[in-house]
């Protein structure tokens, strides 16, 4: 079995430096004092000096690496805390999607030169839930809502958690023929996911969805979204509502 080959050492940075006062050394050795006792004993005290100062230099050298490598370590872990900071506080820490603020500052900035349709959904009857087999349990059902958003929205998507058992999905660019077919694709997702509530009962929830042209903002696109999703609730539940005038599509075409 080969041997490993042992890694180089790294390159003398003083390498000239500690040749030539070898070769001093040599100089001084070989020829004594030959009658120039105070020369050759000052020399050989500037070779004592140089060689200390060479010693001390490398020494200096060798802690300015490892601070270095420890700055460096310490940037990275920085850096790495700084990323994780950010993520805390744009994300949901339950689900991980994006929370209510990062949701509202996704909205508003890209309304500023686009378009953009929302959908806002709210799981049917969650309190029930919660209140018959404990948080955990309603967790539970809040993260497997999750798990059917991220399966089934486009590439282009941004979901979010804005309340305790509501999310919002941010399609840039769609109007409402491209969205509805999302938000329903969503909506039969949920309904037909595998939630396990120990009295086998099934989750659904109720979407409303609306459209928003360039130079709205959070606060109209949501409001409208909103009004569709409490239409759904009033409507049966477990439907899609699309919003009263934001197209042709009237409040009451729900899927």
């Amino acid at each position: 079995m080969p041997q490993p080959v042992p890694a180089a050492a790294p390159p003398d940075l003083f390498d000239a430096e500690h040749q030539a006062l070898q070769a001093a050394r040599e100089v001084h050795r070989a020829h004594g004092d030959n009658g120039h006792a105070p020369c050759h004993q000052a020399l050989g005290d500037l070779l004592s000096a140089y060689e200390r100062l060479l010693r001390e230099t490398r020494r200096l050298v060798r802690r300015s690496d490892r601070a270095e490598l420890e700055m460096n370590q310490l940037n990275m872990r920085l850096q790495d805390l700084a990323a994780q900071l950010e993520f805390r506080a744009n994300h949901d820490p339950l689900t991980g999607v994006l929370n209510r603020a990062a949701i509202i500052e996704q909205v508003n900035r890209r309304l500023r030169s686009g378009a953009l349709a929302l959908i806002v959904l709210d799981i049917d009857f969650f309190k029930r839930v919660n209140d018959s087999f404990g948080h955990p349990v309603g967790d539970r059902v809040i993260l497997g809502v999750v798990d059917c958003l991220t399966a089934v929205v486009p590439a282009c998507a941004q979901v979010g958690r804005v309340g305790g058992e509501e999310f919002t999905v941010v399609l840039p660019g769609q109007r409402l023929a491209d969205a509805l077919p999302v938000a329903d694709a969503l909506r039969r997702a949920i309904e037909a996911h595998p939630f396990g509530l120990p009295d086998a009962s099934t989750v659904t929830a109720s979407f409303g969805l609306c459209a928003v042209e360039a130079g709205g903002d959070f606060d109209h696109a949501y409001g409208l979204a909103d009004e569709a999703l409490y239409a759904a609730k009033r409507g049966g539940r477990n439907r899609v509502c699309v919003a009263e005038g934001v197209e042709p599509s009237p409040l009451a075409a729900c899927a």
